[in-house]
């Protein structure tokens, strides 16, 4: 397991806090009681019911130990409290595509956060990597799926809540 600091909102610390320990109080006790009803049942080669258990558990053991690296290293920070002058985490970035003028917005977030349909970009992506500690004014080249693109950035500001 990695011991990088994992960056993320507040609200996404606060919901994989919950979600651990809901997997871990809850449902741990909730699987262990289906499968020991399933072994009742008798014979476990062809008892569907407790290998499915088995399975979930498997899954959720998994999702807990998951959870646990990510929750373990999390480095919890408020964008508000940054000064954005420069890219940074929580920066909300306006672009501007150099080939055809047209304005693209993206908000940098933690791995936790990120959807790229929304625009909210990953700090350690190609992309999220390319555009920190950029400034407005500076030219940034980003090597895209679709080819090398360059963008000039337009706006740097906090993000809105997400």
């Amino acid at each position: 397991m990695s011991m990088q600091k994992e960056p993320m909102l507040k609200s996404t610390f606060e919901k994989l806090s919950k979600e651990l320990e809901q997997l871990k109080t809850v449902e741990r006790a909730k699987i262990a009681k289906v499968i020991d009803t399933a072994r009742e049942l008798g014979d476990l080669k062809e008892n569907a019911e407790y290998h499915a258990a088995k399975d979930k558990q498997g899954l959720m053991e998994a999702r807990i130990l998951e959870l646990t690296d990510i929750v373990g290293r999390a480095h919890v920070i408020d964008p508000s409290s940054l000064a954005h002058q420069r890219v940074s985490f929580g920066s909300k970035v306006s672009l501007i595509d150099q080939d055809d003028d047209s304005e693209v917005c993206y908000t940098i977030v933690g791995s936790q956060e990120s959807n790229p349909e929304q625009g909210l970009i990953s700090i350690s992506s190609p992309m999220g990597r390319a555009l920190l500690g950029k400034e407005e004014g500076d030219e940034v080249e980003i090597n895209l799926p679709s080819g090398k693109k360059v963008f000039d950035i337009e706006e740097i500001s906090c993000m809105d809540e997400i």
